[in-house]
């Protein structure tokens, strides 16, 4: 738990870092130096892997947080752990942060202060949600395939571009399960497990 804890003060720390590096390097540079080259997404491979789990996790923190009433999203389990909120915009940071790590800055105008700013706000985080995980799809796919071998720093750990989808998958998953359990925790059934259910019960009884 102690190493799970100071991982993700860690990444909360770099992506903090990464974004407001990247603003500075990008100021003096042209927009279309800075910008993700929009290339189409890979059909096959790590990339397009990967990028089938980021899909998934997009589709399931967009609709869990899109769930949750605003009114809670200033809820927390205890003082000093964050809130609803609060963890919806730490995968905000987590995304622009990690795309800044895989060679894609934030994009012009980002202010990564204010994300956490925002984690009271219903609709604004749901945005941020959309919008960051739009961004971190476009760092993945402007990843070369050529590259996913090579040395990178993540997490304090070194690995390569391939080990970071993993570690990455591993820190979405880690805080969808705690979003998960918030939402239960304050009566809220996830969508696709309430769909789950509504489906099992209109399924006609089994012939005896």
């Amino acid at each position: 738990m102690r190493r799970m804890s100071i991982c993700c003060l860690s990444l909360a720390t770099l992506c903090l870092c990464l974004c407001s590096a990247a603003l500075g390097q990008s100021a003096d540079k042209p927009a279309a130096q800075t910008s993700a080259t929009a290339a189409a997404a890979p059909s096959s491979g790590a990339r397009a892997e990967f990028l089938v789990e980021v899909a998934f996790y997009e589709q399931r923190f967009a609709r869990l947080a899109q769930a949750m009433p605003a009114e809670k999203y200033t809820w927390r389990p205890a003082e000093g752990v964050r809130s609803i909120g609060e963890v919806y915009n730490h995968i905000v940071a987590a995304n622009y942060g990690i795309a800044r790590a895989l060679g894609t800055p934030p994009p012009a105008g980002f202010d990564p202060k204010a994300i956490m700013a925002n984690s009271a706000d219903k609709a604004k985080t749901v945005q941020a949600l959309k919008d960051s995980f739009a961004h971190f799809r476009q760092a993945v796919i402007s990843v070369s395939d050529a590259d996913l071998d090579k040395p990178l720093k993540l997490f304090g750990q070194q690995t390569t571009y391939r080990g970071a989808f993993i570690m990455i998958t591993g820190h979405t998953g880690e805080h969808l399960g705690q979003s998960i359990a918030y939402a239960r925790m304050n009566g809220i059934v996830p969508p696709w497990t309430e769909e789950q259910q509504q489906q099992q019960q209109q399924k006609p009884p089994a012939n005896p």
